[in-house]
């Protein structure tokens, strides 16, 4: 079995949406709701596996713990990528857990710099200059504000999620990804040489040449 990606999940919703988007694209892929054991098993022909947990209000602590169970199980399956998909909402506090999950993922496999990028513009979510739009309005504007939960009243996603890391957070703004794959990668090259760790990505569409999805994988020198 050849498990070319496999994702981890902050919601049961936002597992499902994945897990489906890979089908569409051909993957054979599994879908996993909750934690898995040691011995959950996967189908030998999946490409894919989908581990969607509930993990978007939970404490940072338990946030994370299950996280770093879901991605060493996936690296188990022998994985050769992981994909941490949060709310296209952004759904945390200033103590996370989109920062302290991201970051335990990053250490566990000792990668500098990741993309955040929860644009997801078939579902009216966009990001503009740093700032995350809810169709016409922003996040801050939005329905989210009055989440019972995670009340979202910041839409500067710089600034939200630097509010969750110690790490410092950087924005690549719409002018440089519509130039394209190269122009992304130069522009993580020098967020890394001057220590970012988390860039937040404008993404307005994922129609043409601009599509968020596989631009950044391609910026990212994945395949």
């Amino acid at each position: 079995m050849t498990l070319r990606i496999g994702c981890i999940a902050d919601d049961f919703t936002g597992g499902t949406d994945v897990a489906a988007a890979f089908r569409r694209a051909g993957l054979r892929t599994a879908l996993v709701f909750g934690t898995p054991h040691a011995d959950t098993k996967l189908s030998a022909d999946c490409d894919a596996a989908v581990v969607a947990l509930k993990s978007r209000s939970t404490p940072a602590d338990e946030a994370v713990a299950d996280a770093l169970a879901a991605q060493r199980w996936l690296w188990n399956k022998g994985v050769a990528q992981v994909y941490f998909k949060c709310c296209s909402t952004f759904d945390s506090t200033e103590k996370g857990n989109i920062g302290p999950v991201a970051d335990a993922l990053l250490d566990a496999v000792g990668a500098p710099i990741t993309l955040h990028c929860p644009s997801s513009p078939p579902n009216g979510r966009t990001v503009h200059q740093g700032h995350l739009f809810v169709h016409d309005q922003l996040l801050a504007d939005s329905p989210q504000r009055h989440h019972p939960l995670n009340p979202m009243t910041d839409s500067a996603l710089v600034r939200l999620l630097s509010a969750q890391t110690r790490h410092r957070v950087a924005l690549i703004d719409w002018a440089t990804v519509r130039q394209g794959p190269e122009a992304v990668r130069e522009a993580l090259l020098a967020h890394r040489q001057a220590g970012v760790r988390h860039v937040i990505a404008d993404a307005l569409t994922e129609s043409g040449n601009f599509g968020a999805p596989d631009l950044f994988t391609r910026a990212l020198g994945r395949s």
